[in-house]
């Protein structure tokens, strides 16, 4: 089977058009998952039984309901019906919202237990500590809990910032031309659709192996310093 590449290097402006809607959404989803997932996890360490159990329901839920089906909710239903009360009469173009916001809010409940295992990860006998020197709650877990906690937790965080990246091709769903469906569009239109996949598939594989790569050295790293 011959294979025909010659439609790549004119493609690659465009291509790159869709690179860049790929990385916004896997940046955006990182940042808000970590900032809403150390809330959430927070909220599951809180002696608080309400709290607690709000936040154990919120990561349950999404963490049973699948990544695309969540894509679909938020296109079909919930973020439509939001735009249409806050804008009333308008339409809107809301494909990159609807992913901004269900990948920020799916990869919370994901965030939120590695932040969590983080946090346990630190021994009480600190938090007491902190507590014996006139500190309050909040002020041992800002300042003595968790940067100790997210030292350790880096390249976790990392590498489900990885997987983040890899399941942003989701966007197909909702129709949103994020990198690989410029591919397909671009393939399809003239007519070198494996070419332009395997082409495609080649660049996640380059990306993803060079950035686990980086983490496992970060890894290696903050395993090696101690923790001052």
């Amino acid at each position: 089977m011959a294979f025909d590449w010659s439609s790549i290097p004119g493609s690659l402006p465009i291509l790159w058009q869709g690179m860049i809607v790929t990385l916004q959404i896997t940046l955006v989803g990182a940042l808000v998952g970590i900032l809403l997932g150390t809330l959430l996890g927070m909220l599951r360490l809180s002696p608080s039984r309400l709290l607690s159990g709000l936040s154990a329901a919120y990561v349950t839920i999404f963490r049973s309901i699948p990544l695309v089906m969540v894509l679909f909710w938020f296109h079909l239903i919930l973020i439509p019906l939001v735009a249409g009360l806050l804008f009333p009469g308008k339409r809107l173009e809301l494909g990159f919202l609807t992913a901004l916001t269900a990948f920020s809010l799916f990869e919370a409940s994901y965030y939120a237990e590695i932040i969590r295992a983080g946090i346990l990860s630190v021994t009480k006998d600190q938090f007491n500590a902190g507590l014996a020197l006139g500190m309050k709650r909040g002020q041992v877990m800002r300042l003595v809990i968790l940067p100790q906690a997210f030292r350790r937790m880096i390249p976790l965080l990392l590498t489900q910032a990885i997987i983040l990246f890899q399941d942003s091709t989701l966007v197909y769903v909702i129709n949103l031309d994020d990198f690989f469906r410029k591919a397909y569009n671009i393939g399809n239109t003239v007519g070198t659709l494996n070419e332009l996949i395997l082409f495609a598939g080649a660049v996640y594989l380059v990306i993803c192996t060079l950035a686990s790569g980086c983490v496992r050295q970060l890894h290696r790293k903050l395993t090696v310093l101690p923790v001052k």
